[in-house]
């Protein structure tokens, strides 16, 4: 059986097994769903097994006023089953759970294009799990034990096209991936050739800086920035900077040291 946080909406009619309580709550499947408010916010869903930590979660996320908790699952299907109707930018997601894990289920909400990212919440601080995380295309990837004040800041870095991941998780996870692309011995062909300033850019991404600090560190603006990742991101033919990192890790245009 479902079971998501509810919201309070205008009324409408049954659609597919969604409908109105005598409360003027929308039910889907079995599954509350959280009140849409009237400004623009960033919708969130949360996916974990245990029940306190998704009202623990649930409290916390509902005081940052930029964000609307719209759904709640109890484990990968249902969450997939959720984003389905809610469609949210973020889904928060557990690795562990029973019946479809968050993998399976990050994987299949990203094929389906049922949600725009995903950010990995976890107990597991293991390369692992952030290297199988990566290649689902997760957006981030935070530790539940983390500081509230750090899950609220992951999921912004994730609206502002960031990957969340601290300095020292950054490093472990590149190691790993350059490792493995070794290992394998993947094929790359030469990129464009990358300016001084990208290679610069690059370093710093390679150790997780945010855009903001990295624009603080070499004297520019954000959106300077900005503009530099995304040529680097197209130069070395990658979809995000994780992977422009690795790419650069494998090619030795940047150590994973730096």
């Amino acid at each position: 059986m479902m079971r998501f946080g509810h919201r309070r909406i205008r009324p409408r009619a049954m659609v597919g097994g969604c409908g109105e309580d005598v409360a003027g709550e929308r039910v889907v499947h079995g599954a509350r769903v959280e009140p849409e408010m009237e400004r623009e916010t960033a919708r969130l869903v949360i996916v974990d097994d245990h029940d306190l930590f998704r009202g623990g979660l649930r409290g916390i996320l509902r005081v940052e006023p930029d964000f609307e908790v719209v759904g709640e699952a109890r484990d990968g299907r249902e969450g997939v089953e959720i984003c389905r109707f809610l469609r949210p930018d973020v889904v928060l997601m557990d690795v562990h759970m029973p019946g479809m894990d968050g993998l399976e289920a990050a994987r299949e909400i990203y094929r389906r294009g049922l949600a725009a990212s995903i950010m990995m919440l976890t107990v597991y601080d293991d390369e692992a799990y952030m290297l199988e995380a990566f290649k689902v295309g997760a957006s981030g990837y935070v530790l539940k034990q983390a500081p509230t004040e750090e899950i609220s800041a992951a999921i912004r870095k994730i609206l502002d096209g960031e990957f969340p991941l601290s300095q020292t998780m950054t490093t472990r996870l590149l190691k790993r991936l350059a490792a493995e692309m070794r290992e394998q011995k993947i094929p790359i062909a030469p990129p464009n050739p990358l300016t001084r300033r990208e290679i610069e850019v690059l370093r710093h991404l390679a150790q997780g800086k945010a855009n903001r600090r990295i624009a603080e560190e070499l004297f520019v603006s954000v959106g300077t920035v900005k503009n530099h990742v995304q040529k680097i991101i197209a130069k070395l033919e990658v979809s995000d900077r994780t992977q422009a990192a690795v790419r650069a890790i494998e090619l030795g245009i940047i150590s994973s040291g730096e």
